[in-house]
């Protein structure tokens, strides 16, 4: 061997020996110190982090939330911002064979839904409305990570003969588990699957004899198939099966800001209390009222004056000045961890807007909005339109649904599942200035007119058919032409012109529509 070419090799192997200390460490957080020792260093499966933590979890989140202002304001604003005050409005999207939305196809179906939606008719126990039900899922599964919904039907189901019957999750038992059943499947967390995670039922706790039942440790529980179930959840570990509360990891500052709060205010509140001491003369004979033999419990009250205990020479009084300047910085710091945790803006959650810039609230009211948004559309692909299909079969199979006096076919199933879903959107932050922008991108080419008029919260075709109708409600009243024109300013002559061709249009519509009657309502 080339001794030039031993010598490059051993110094080359010198220098690695050399660098080998800085590849050893890698990352700090890998390492092990005193000041790491009580840090984990095995990773948990999802399966073991549930059975774990759910139940404490779970308890703990609905103690907050009944006992915490900043918990329970947090799961009012996920009702109001996924939910809102209307709910969320469904659009059916079926289109006719020359690509045309089928409207009086679509707004029959739509009105069977709402029709269904009034209290009394989507709920078991006839309670709720529609609007309730979604407000109350959403909330439920904020505050213990998971909400379940069983698909009920038949003539206990209500009028319709379907019906939401909502389930406590906890009832399903997260120590339950299987590794093999007599099919082939296995259990975890109460929850019967294939070999590949895919739920064939669910095992719900139940004390109720004439129901049948499995025994487990000496549980009996009721096993429903998943078809009739709907089990809404955010996973956020790869193979999760259970929900864990959005609240996990603020529930321990909030707990110690509640305690910390109530430290200070019952502090707050004794030093204000302020009280005298009567002090004997030496010629007195003492206060003997009390009984020496017991301990003395005195009670702070403002305005009153107590004698001195005969036994006792003087009263020491504790520091009662805290709380003092430092106590409103603390808990806005802890706050702001909080509102992290959860994913909103301090400023929301505390509902303090003291120091706040125009340009930081947009900003902070736009990223918010977005997390809105994510959780509007995972709850509708998860609930809603699972609840929607499932209300649709069993309404034309029994001829719920009626367009021109006649109930529609069955057939027309498959068309009728495309839909939008139209949740609450919110006003702009600056109006003047955010409406420019907007007529701006519509001048451009930029976005057309019904994506502007869906972010507010509104449905296209409803706002140019009151437009339509205001229109013409103004020429009936006998309303000056010039004056309509004035209203509608920009759009010229050709928004009373188009207004006047609605009602052909809409003939035109009405005739093609039942041009293809027979193939949408039944004899």
């Amino acid at each position: 061997m080339d001794m030039s070419l031993y010598r490059f090799m051993a110094s080359k192997g010198s220098q690695g020996l050399a660098r080998s200390p800085s590849r050893k460490r890698s990352y700090d957080a890998g390492g092990a110190s005193r000041l790491t020792s009580t840090w984990t260093s095995i990773p948990v499966d999802a399966d073991e982090i549930v059975r774990r933590n759910l139940r404490v979890l779970v308890a703990r989140s609905r103690q907050q939330v009944a006992n915490n202002d900043y918990a329970r304001r947090f799961l009012q604003m996920v009702q109001d911002n996924v939910i809102g005050a209307q709910g969320v409005i469904l659009q059916v999207q079926a289109k006719r064979k020359n690509g045309a939305p089928d409207t009086p196809l679509n707004d029959a179906v739509e009105w069977a839904f709402w029709e269904w939606g009034r209290r009394g008719n989507c709920d078991v126990t006839g309670r709720l409305s529609w609007l309730s039900i979604q407000r109350l899922v959403v909330a439920t599964v904020a505050k213990d990570g998971e909400a379940v919904a069983l698909l009920r039907y038949g003539d206990m189901a209500g009028p319709w003969g379907f019906a939401i019957q909502l389930v406590d999750p906890q009832r399903i038992p997260v120590e339950y588990d299987e590794e093999s059943l007599p099919n082939g499947n296995i259990v975890r967390h109460g929850i019967e699957m294939t070999e590949y995670g895919r739920p064939v039922a669910y095992y719900f706790r139940t004390d109720d004899e004439r129901a049948g039942y499995v025994k487990w440790t000496g549980h009996r529980y009721v096993r429903i198939p998943a078809s009739q179930v709907i089990h809404v959840f955010v996973p956020e570990i790869v193979g999760q099966k259970r929900g864990l509360p959005w609240m996990s990891t603020a529930l321990l500052r909030l707990h110690m800001i509640g305690g910390y709060e109530d430290a200070a205010l019952v502090n707050a509140r004794v030093s204000a209390a302020k009280m005298g001491w009567l002090k004997p003369s030496e010629n007195a004979a003492g206060y003997g009222g009390d009984d020496m033999d017991t301990d003395i419990a005195i009670d702070a009250e403002p305005g009153t004056y107590e004698p001195i205990p005969d036994g006792y020479s003087d009263v020491i009084y504790p520091d009662y000045q805290y709380p003092n300047g430092e106590f409103g910085t603390f808990v806005k710091s802890c706050l702001r961890g909080v509102a992290a945790g959860l994913n909103v803006s301090y400023n929301t959650l505390a509902s303090d807007l003291e120091g706040v810039n125009y340009s930081s609230l947009r900003q902070g009211a736009l990223d918010e909005r977005e997390v809105w948004k994510g959780l509007q559309g995972w709850i509708i692909e998860e609930f809603h339109q699972r609840v929607y299909e499932a209300w649709l079969t069993l309404a034309l199979l029994k001829g719920n649904v009626v367009l021109r006096g006649r109930p529609v076919l069955a057939t027309e199933e498959v068309r009728l599942k495309y839909t939008e879903w139209q949740p609450r959107r919110w006003p702009w932050v600056d109006p003047i200035k955010d409406m420019a922008a907007k007529e701006k991108e519509i001048k451009t080419l930029l976005r057309s007119p019904g994506e502007i008029i869906r972010e507010l919260g509104r449905d296209p075709e409803d706002v140019w058919s009151e437009i339509a109708q205001d229109i013409q409600g103004m020429r009936d009243k006998g309303i000056p032409e010039n004056m309509i024109q004035r209203v509608f300013q920009g759009g010229g002559g050709k928004v009373a012109a188009s207004a006047k061709d609605t009602g052909a249009s809409k003939g035109a519509e009405q005739q093609e529509a039942e041009s293809d009657g027979k193939s949408t309502v039944s004899e």
